[in-house]
């Protein structure tokens, strides 16, 4: 009976241990492949961040190449004529930017203002409808406060009155538009000038060496090229620029004139119900 307890223990032992074994060896190849994909997504990581500094390296080094060749034109150029017309420009989008927000903010919702005024003379009478005019922004309400202080000196005054402070709040809005075209006619100008510097230059260097090569003459040329490019470059920004801008005054104008005619048809209206 000993012996057959015996066996039994040593078949019992075996076989324990070749089910350790087998289950050593199944872990194993699970610990190493976990480990593997551990390796792969790092690499993957690694490689990204590695081409992300390499595109943020190329464009910064793109933006610095860029910036060097703009340098070196400029003073290719002649740095007198190209700061001169750098100026144009500078000038020009500073007038350009100042009047586009003046028109930005002198927008008015006209059917709205006209609402509220002919609410305001049904209900409280003139006083009335001049606060909703003085406490409204744009030429629009300007000249509908214009129009109505005067109603006690008739209709054909606020008529007149209206018509001639349109005229007033048209020359706000195109202020300063002539230094815009100034600055437009000047860049291409001293581009030209430029232009004939250049050639000038290229002259008196075939003059002084007796030689028309193309070594001699190829600075002056360049000079002409460049000053006249960027005069005409900067002329082109600031006519886009001009054009918006007379674009802008054109809606503000056909405004102010439907919404005069609809002043005008709310007092007529207004003084035939007070008479």
């Amino acid at each position: 009976m000993k012996k057959v307890f015996a066996t039994l223990t040593v078949l019992a032992m075996l076989s324990f241990g070749s089910v350790a074994v087998m289950a050593q060896e199944e872990a194993a190849p699970a610990a190493e492949t976990t480990e593997q994909v551990v390796e792969e997504e790092v690499a993957a990581e690694v490689a990204e961040v590695a081409e992300v500094a390499a595109e943020e390296v190329a464009e910064e080094g793109g933006l610095v190449a860029l910036h060097k060749a703009l340098k070196t034109k400029f003073i290719e150029g002649g740095a007198g004529f190209m700061a001169a017309t750098l100026l144009c420009l500078v000038f020009g989008l500073a007038l350009c930017i100042e009047r586009i927000i003046y028109l930005s903010l002198a927008k008015t919702n006209t059917k709205k203002l006209l609402a509220n005024v002919e609410a305001a003379l049904n209900n409280g009478g003139m006083e009335k409808a001049l606060d909703v005019c003085r406490n409204t922004r744009g030429p629009v309400a300007s000249i509908f406060y214009q129009g109505l202080s005067r109603y006690d000196e008739g209709v054909e005054v606020v008529e007149k009155t209206v018509a001639s402070y349109g005229g007033v709040q048209l020359g706000l809005l195109e202020k300063n538009l002539s230094w815009i075209t100034l600055f437009i006619a000047i860049a291409p100008s001293m581009g030209f000038m430029g232009t004939i510097i250049g050639m000038i230059q290229a002259f008196d260097k075939i003059q002084q060496v007796g030689d028309m090569s193309a070594t001699v003459v190829a600075g002056g040329i360049k000079v002409a090229l460049l000053t006249t490019l960027v005069g005409l470059i900067i002329a082109i920004i600031l006519q886009v620029f001009y054009n918006y801008i007379l674009s802008l005054v054109e809606g503000l104008v056909n405004e102010m004139e439907d919404a005069s005619i609809s002043l005008l048809d709310i007092v007529v209206r207004f003084d035939a119900a007070k008479k």
